[in-house]
């Protein structure tokens, strides 16, 4: 059994941890950001191909008391790095936290960076060439408070890139934040599912993903386990093969996504023949003002503008307003949320809140907001 963290955005911690869970991980515990767990190679595969909540998957290698650049050289430089990369591999070093001695990322990446080309030099004469955006090997440092921990980053790239979606619109939610809202809407694939801002459609995507319990890893050319020395090859078409089988062809219930703009519904359209469920999702050229219920229970999650990104505030104070109205009048057995990051605005939807859960997006202080419309 291996140790292994899972990185999260702030305030999913305890979603990531029961997919975690029920993905097979044991010791789960979460902390800030993250979750720790305990598996087997098998789990650490299945949480990068099956991880709908998860950024990375990282690997701790050692933790150690650091309180000056010279330590963390030298703890760095200690570890057996020929057991983890090569010289003819690339390298990429991440760094997140500081403290008082070690408090620029930047610089605390080089230090472990120069630690491991060092080493390599001294034992084989050769070392690896850095590459920041595609690395055969991402080593991961994470300082807090006067402890380091480094780590080989399992996923390469952050899973929230699925690889389906090559079309964004204006102010895309990330797919972890998406399949997020699904879980914490209480999103099951036998009720029906619209978003009537749907934008490129990440909402109505993740959505089809799940009803159809399609990984979202298998759209990933690679991950960064593949490169790693002990890589299962084996094992890892196995898992992938037993995914593509678990994969259902129709969804149970309705999914359906709107929005007034044709050519951000184009690029909706695109998204969802990438990730094979075009035919599972009813997207419409429609303003909010013509939506109807497509039947009479169901879950309808939007994402509107909300200021700080995209249009004026005092516009939007109607149009929050309009959200409201039309919820109650047209939407009655359903269960709306709305996803928002202005609190002023979220009041002019005109309706009590059953749920305001706290969230965070793209550093935003934001909440969804439940509200069970009789």
């Amino acid at each position: 059994m291996e140790r292994y963290f899972a990185t999260v955005a702030p305030g999913l911690e305890a979603i990531a941890a029961e997919e975690l869970t029920q993905l097979g991980a044991k010791s789960v515990q979460t902390g800030f950001s993250g979750v720790a767990f305990e598996g087997d190679r098998a789990l650490l595969y299945r949480a990068n191909l099956w991880g709908r909540t998860l950024f990375r998957v990282l690997m701790p290698l050692t933790e150690f008391s650091c309180t000056s650049p010279k330590q963390l050289y030298q703890e760095v430089r200690s570890l057996p790095w020929q057991t983890y990369l090569t010289p003819e591999q690339t390298l990429a070093v991440d760094c997140t936290g500081k403290n008082r001695a070690l408090n620029h990322t930047h610089f605390s990446a080089l230090q472990v960076k120069n630690a491991i080309v060092d080493q390599q030099r001294q034992q084989f004469g050769a070392r690896s060439n850095v590459d920041v955006e595609h690395p055969d090997v991402r080593v991961n440092l994470h300082i807090h408070r006067d402890r380091a921990t480094v780590s080989l980053d399992s996923s390469g790239s952050s899973l929230h890139r699925r690889g389906y979606r090559a079309a964004v619109g204006t102010a895309p939610l990330k797919e972890t934040l998406a399949a997020a809202i699904l879980k914490l809407a209480r999103y099951s694939p036998e009720l029906p599912f619209l978003d009537p801002l749907c934008g490129s459609g990440t909402l109505a995507l993740e959505a089809a993903l799940q009803a159809a319990n399609i990984a979202p890893g298998l759209f990933r050319d690679r991950f960064g386990f593949e490169n790693w020395p002990d890589f299962d090859a084996t094992l890892w078409q196995h898992l992938k093969d037993d995914a593509k089988t678990a994969r259902r062809d129709t969804c149970p219930a309705y999914i359906g996504g709107s929005d007034m703009d044709d050519e951000v519904l184009e690029q909706a359209r695109q998204n969802a023949a990438a990730a094979g469920v075009l035919s599972q999702i009813e997207f419409r050229c429609r303003d909010i003002r013509d939506i109807e219920a497509p039947s009479d229970r169901g879950i309808l999650i939007c994402n509107p503008p909300y200021g700080e990104r995209l249009g004026d505030v005092q516009e939007l104070r109607s149009f929050y307003r309009l959200l409201g109205d039309i919820f109650k009048q047209r939407f009655k057995g359903w269960t709306a949320y709305v996803f928002t990051g202005n609190r002023e605005l979220a009041k002019e939807v005109g309706l009590r809140p059953a749920r305001r859960i706290p969230l965070s997006s793209g550093g935003l202080d934001c909440r969804l907001l439940e509200f069970e419309l009789y």
